[in-house]
């Protein structure tokens, strides 16, 4: 078995310097995010979310962005999963894109909102039959007996439903509003570039360079 401290990487691929980086951070992260699909990366949608509830224990899961604007990154997800539970009383996370085989990393720190019910019932209505019959079904972060239980749920549903299921009133969107972005591009001798974006006391947004 080869050693986990014996596992090293070179990273070669590209850099990112204040002069070529744009000083919008989701003008830079839609430049990013455009690149990784282009690039053909395995789901670059996919995010880390972190949050952190009442006993102060943080926690993460993937979920996928599905939207961004001026205002902040979308997705969607049942409200009373843990994540929705942790949401409701600190309404604080952190969401984390990991493009590998760009080497390269976005940070988005902000404050979580919920997205309209008119958003929310636009997107439900978009998703495939099963995905929208699955969010019936599945009582998310509860404990279950067994995988039969969701079987049972999405028949149950699916025939209750047919092909109009409405979306549940447990299950939206909620939207990051950035307050802080870091973007890192891993370089050669671990020298990789780091920038951050936080704002100024008049809404604008400061560049820096941080030390990796």
């Amino acid at each position: 078995m080869t050693s986990l401290s014996d596992l090293r990487k070179s990273y070669e691929r590209a850099e990112l310097d204040e002069s070529a980086s744009h000083g919008d951070p989701m003008k830079q992260f839609e430049k990013w995010l455009n690149e990784a699909i282009h690039a053909e990366v395995p789901e670059p949608n996919a995010m880390t979310l972190a949050t952190v509830g009442s006993d102060l224990r943080p926690s993460t899961r993937v979920v996928l962005i599905k939207g961004f604007d001026a205002d902040g990154i979308v997705w969607y997800t049942n409200y009373e999963s843990r994540k929705g539970i942790e949401l409701s009383g600190n309404p604080f996370a952190a969401l984390q894109f990991h493009w590998v085989e760009l080497e390269r990393v976005v940070r988005i720190e902000g404050r979580v909102e919920k997205v309209s019910e008119e958003e929310s019932d636009a997107y439900f209505k978009s998703r495939p039959l099963d995905s929208r019959i699955g969010a019936w079904a599945s009582p998310q972060s509860q404990v279950i007996s067994g995988r039969g239980v969701l079987v049972a749920n999405a028949a149950k549903f699916g025939a209750q439903f047919l092909l109009q299921p409405p979306r549940p009133p447990h299950w939206g969107g909620y939207r990051l509003v950035p307050d802080e972005w870091q973007f890192w591009q891993g370089r050669r001798s671990r020298l990789h570039d780091r920038l951050r974006y936080s704002q100024d006391g008049k809404g604008d947004w400061r560049r820096e360079r941080l030390a990796p």
